[in-house]
C-alpha cells in the first residue's frame, strides 16, 4: 500500500507519498520520478514529494521540506524516538539500487547531488495536520502514474521540438530575406537612378516645348 498526504504549507498544495513498508519502498524506488527523502544512517521509509513542473528539487520552500522531513522521521522506527535526526534528500534520478543491496536500501549515483535537513524533534502538530489528509492506494498504481507522467513529458518534448522547428524556419527565412536584400541592394539603387534620370529628361523636354511655344 502507498500512503498519500497533502501539504498545504505553500500556496500550491503539494502531494507527498510513502510506502507502507520496505517492500513498498522497492516499488517506489522502481517507479519513482520525484524527490526522495529518507533518514540518514537510519532505517526509514522513503518519502517522495511530487514536484510541480516549475519546481526545482534544490530550491524548495523551507516549510515544504520541513513537512517531508517530519514525515520521514515519523516513519522511521528508530528515528521517531530520537532527537536531532538528519534527513537526506535527492532527486529520484540520483538514487542507486543494485542486487547486492537489502530490500528498500539505496545509495546515490552522485553524493554531491544531495541535501540534508536536521530535524531537532518531532512536531506533532505537523504530523497531525498531514495525517488528516492521508489516503491509501495500491502500489500497483505507481506504474500507471509513471507511465502517464512519461507520456506527458514526451508530449511536451514533441511540442517543444515543434516550436523549435518553427522558430528555426522563421529565422532561416529571415536570414534568406536579408541576404537577398544585401545582394540586390545595388541593383535596386541603379533601378532607382535610371527612373529618376528618365523622369528628368521628360521634364526637360516638356520645358523646352513650353519655351518653344512662348
Amino acid at each position: 500500500m502507498v500512503y498519500y498526504f497533502t501539504s498545504s504549507v505553500i500556496e500550491a498544495q503539494a502531494t507527498i507519498y510513502v510506502g507502507k513498508d520496505k517492500f513498498e519502498n522497492e516499488e517506489l524506488i522502481k517507479y519513482g520520478w520525484d524527490e526522495d527523502f529518507h533518514a540518514d544512517n537510519l532505517s526509514s521509509a522513503h518519502v517522495y514529494l511530487r514536484l510541480k513542473s516549475d519546481q526545482e528539487w534544490d530550491q524548495l520552500p523551507a516549510a515544504l521540506v520541513e513537512d517531508c522531513a517530519q514525515l520521514t522521521k515519523a516513519n522511521s522506527i528508530e528515528g521517531n524516538k530520537k532527537d536531532n535526526v538528519t534527513i537526506i534528500y535527492t532527486p529520484w534520478s540520483n538514487l542507486l539500487k543494485n542486487a547486492s543491496m537489502a530490500t528498500g536500501q539505496v545509495s546515490f549515483r552522485d553524493p554531491k547531488k544531495t541535501r540534508t535537513i536536521l530535524v531537532p524533534t518531532r512536531l506533532n502538530p505537523t504530523i497531525n495536520r498531514l495525517m488528516k489528509t492521508r489516503t491509501v492506494a495500491s502500489a500497483d498504481g505507481l506504474f500507471a502514474e509513471k507511465e502517464q507522467h512519461l507520456s506527458e513529458l514526451r508530449a511536451k518534448a514533441r511540442e517543444k521540438a515543434k516550436e523549435a522547428r518553427k522558430e528555426e524556419e522563421r529565422l532561416k527565412k529571415e536570414r534568406k530575406d536579408k541576404k537577398y536584400r544585401r545582394e540586390h541592394a545595388y541593383e535596386d539603387l541603379m533601378k532607382g537612378d535610371d527612373a529618376e534620370e528618365g523622369g528628368g529628361k521628360r521634364s526637360n523636354q516638356e520645358g523646352w516645348d513650353d519655351d518653344d511655344f512662348m
